[in-house]
């Protein structure tokens, strides 16, 4: 077949500037008067061939567009094989391939459709980098959303990053780019490169939903395949479809995995996943906590954000190995019974150039007004929640999590910042709401749909929320018009309680109504009671540094405390190192401080902690009815003077309860009555006090035999010894 030269047209300057909108309308295969043309954009290249698959022979050699650098045609008298191949040369290498613009669409109709709806709940298995085989041939699938762009394109080593290489596909009307590459794989770095409407190239944009990234403080994209690993927790993910978490112990570990243990012998080095489930899920376990929560490891750019500023929502952070290596991990917290928790922060997002911000060259996960969309506290920006698009993408993350990962449950971050639409701002800093409110509408009924769906497609799970304030009914069902939520932090018992273990005890009388108020609302959520991160950093203080009095009094107190929590209702949480008293602040580039353990009183906490983890799970009265008023019983708690709180906490089985009596003060009270609602004998079951544990050990040995003599209202009651800074735990002897 003759073909006249080709010459320089309009459309093919456009591919030769990489401004080509419809890419696929003009290279690839294409019908012509005459016959079939093949073209091709291959810059710097001197000559190119056609290859047929099935010989491996020369179908035809192109001819070069004159002045173009590397644009060729090929010129056949009939249709190209299926899957042909190009031959292309340079002056020192050559380089065969299948032609990526020989393919149809990756996203179907039904894929568009459910997209603009907002009801695709599997977007995470399109967005994204995918390794699939595609009418035979095996390659990367790429997908994004860029809908004011001019331009899209997949950069990579693989391409040089040249934005003319590889121009991607756009599914117009809804602002969807695709591509498939063959011969591409696992491992592969890649960026999008992106021209906004104006024509400018922005800086390149990591995948908004790639699965797996590059170390920091690198931030290319990685294809990675997440079906590498065959889990082993089957019996774990069945179980816990039938589960009541309400009813059950739930007592945490919070850990950040960076710097709970290093090597120093190695650099200072972080231990990867693999490392941390062979020594901190059986630490986790060793010391009874059920669940393990970690702060955010989505990926992210700056370690000092603990990874609370995320870029890569879909993917696990690579400071500690891959997504495969993560999923053994959460496998291993499966089968040592262990559930897994994950910080996940849908709140707002860096303004990092590789990031979400201008995406395409607009504000598109992100309000353009700054009062709606400029989070002032952390420099920040705040996702728009009424844009379908971007509701779906944070979603599909939390889906994500729950399906590839099997995570347990997602505890969000900074909820309040969400609800508020004056969140740390003063007025004229934010904007109303329609109604002239507020509230964030659009983010609650994010909140509310996020819920919604999570549990509903994933039995068994749950989501706890980071809120601060008295918004009502964020743990409730949203069909009574709650947020959804299955439990939340109980931030005003932590700060209330806080504060008053913080002062001298003999000031402790003046301030009573901390430890007693927060039973007041106690039941008004699915509460979790946290001594978190947040409150041993920055100034704040470790929280054994925050007890008062000399070094066996700073000692005792924190022991008091962590019993009367353990003792009050609600789900339990403690941050790595709580529980063997960490002397020093939190400090994110550095191990905990393990060493303490070879003093007496830091083993003497630890092992409070591990005998109290056991208690509280065996014992249904101290978790069982947790979040129903019927498991809580005030005994006294009116003795401000001695600084004295009993109560007595309930399980279902009638009878069966346990006393908790508590003394905030250095004084031992001999014969403090308490009443007790049998006249059975008691045993003493825990006393911070004992010598085990650090304590002077002031015990009430033996039996206590209650007298037949009515005190608070019971009728009978019990002469206790109470010792100093301590609480004790009675349970009726024949439980």
């Amino acid at each position: 077949m003759t073909l006249a030269p080709p010459s320089l047209d309009r459309e093919a300057d456009a591919i030769l500037r990489g401004d080509h909108t419809d890419p696929f309308g003009y290279l690839g295969p294409h019908a012509t008067g005459s016959g079939f043309v093949v073209r091709a954009f291959l810059p710097d290249a001197i000559g190119l061939e056609l290859i047929d698959p099935a010989t491996d022979q020369t179908l035809a050699s192109a001819h070069p567009v004159s002045g173009s650098g590397g644009l060729f045609v090929v010129p056949l008298e009939t249709r190209p094989p299926v899957q042909y191949r190009l031959r292309a040369a340079w002056r020192d290498s050559s380089v065969e391939f299948v032609d990526p613009y020989q393919f149809g669409p990756w996203l179907g109709e039904i894929d568009l459709y459910l997209l603009r709806e907002g009801t695709h709940f599997e977007t995470y298995r399109r967005f994204g980098a995918h390794c699939i085989t595609l009418d035979g041939i095996a390659g990367v699938v790429f997908c994004v959303w860029a809908p004011n762009a001019k331009r899209v394109s997949v950069v990579g080593d693989f391409n040089f990053w040249d934005g003319r290489r590889h121009v991607m596909r756009l599914h117009p009307g809804a602002g969807i780019w695709e591509l498939f590459i063959p011969g591409l794989g696992e491992g592969v770095r890649y960026k999008y490169e992106i021209k906004d409407r104006t024509g400018t190239t922005l800086p390149l944009k990591a995948d908004p939903v790639a699965y797996a990234a590059e170390r920091s403080p690198a931030t290319a994209s990685r294809v990675a395949k997440i079906d590498h690993h065959r889990w082993q927790d089957g019996a774990w993910m069945a179980g816990r479809v039938g589960q009541n978490l309400y009813t059950r112990p739930m007592t945490i570990y919070e850990a950040h995995l960076g710097s709970w243990r290093r090597r120093p012998e190695e650099g200072n080095r972080v231990l990867t996943y693999r490392e941390l489930s062979e020594t901190l899920v059986p630490y986790v376990k060793e010391m009874g906590f059920t669940h393990l929560e970690l702060l955010p490891i989505t990926e992210h750019p700056f370690d000092g954000s603990w990874g609370y500023q995320p870029t890569g929502l879909y993917a696990p952070t690579s400071r500690y190995g891959n997504p495969t290596d993560f999923q053994f991990f959460v496998d291993v917290c499966h089968r040592a019974g262990i559930g897994l928790l994950l910080d996940w922060v849908p709140g707002h997002f860096p303004n990092d150039a590789h990031g979400l911000a201008e995406f395409d060259g607009t504000h598109l996960y992100e309000h353009a007004d700054p009062r709606q969309g400029l989070h002032r506290d952390w420099n920040t920006l705040i996702y728009n929640y009424g844009r379908t698009e971007v509701a779906e993408f944070l979603l599909n993350s939390a889906l994500h999590w729950l399906d590839h990962y099997h995570i347990d449950g997602l505890r969000v971050d900074a909820v309040a910042s969400m609800l508020y639409l004056d969140y740390s701002r003063q007025p004229g800093e934010w904007v109303p709401n329609r109604l002239g409110g507020n509230e964030n509408l659009e983010a609650v009924a994010f909140l509310k749909r996020l819920n919604e769906i999570c549990f509903g497609r994933f039995p068994g799970i749950t989501t706890v929320a980071e809120e601060s304030t008295a918004w009502p009914q964020v743990s409730r069902p949203t069909y009574n018009g709650g947020l959804g939520f299955g439990f939340k932090w109980n931030m005003g018992w932590m700060h209330d309680t806080l504060d008053y273990m913080a002062l001298d005890p003999i000031h402790r009388s003046h301030h009573h109504e901390q430890l007693t108020f927060g039973l007041l609302y106690a039941f008004n959520e699915n509460f979790v009671l946290p001594l978190s991160h947040d409150e041993v950093v920055h100034g704040k203080r470790s929280i054994l540094g925050r007890m008062p009095g000399d070094r066996w009094q700073r000692f005792a107190n924190l022991r008091a405390y962590y019993t009367f929590m353990y003792g009050h209702p609600g789900k339990k949480l403690l941050f790595m190192g709580n529980e063997f008293a960490q002397e020093n602040e939190w400090n994110h580039d550095q191990s905990l401080d393990w060493h303490l353990l070879s003093d007496p009183l830091h083993q003497g906490v630890s092992a409070l902690v591990r005998d109290i983890n056991r208690l509280y799970r065996q014992l249904p009265a101290l978790h069982e009815l947790d979040h129903e008023r019927d498991g809580f019983e005030w005994i006294d708690a009116s003795d401000r003077a001695a600084s004295v709180l009993s109560f007595q906490r309930n399980s279902r089985t009638a009878g069966a309860h346990i006393v908790v009596v508590v003394n905030f003060t250095p004084v031992v009270r001999h014969g403090y009555r308490i009443g007790v609602p049998s006249g059975g004998p008691y045993r003493e079951i825990l006393n911070s006090d004992d010598r085990r544990y650090g304590g002077s050990g002031v015990l009430n040995a033996g039996m206590l035999t209650p007298d037949a003599l009515p005190w608070h209202g019971r009728s009978h009651s019990l002469a206790l010894t109470l010792p100093p800074l301590a609480a004790v735990f009675l349970a009726p002897a024949e439980d």
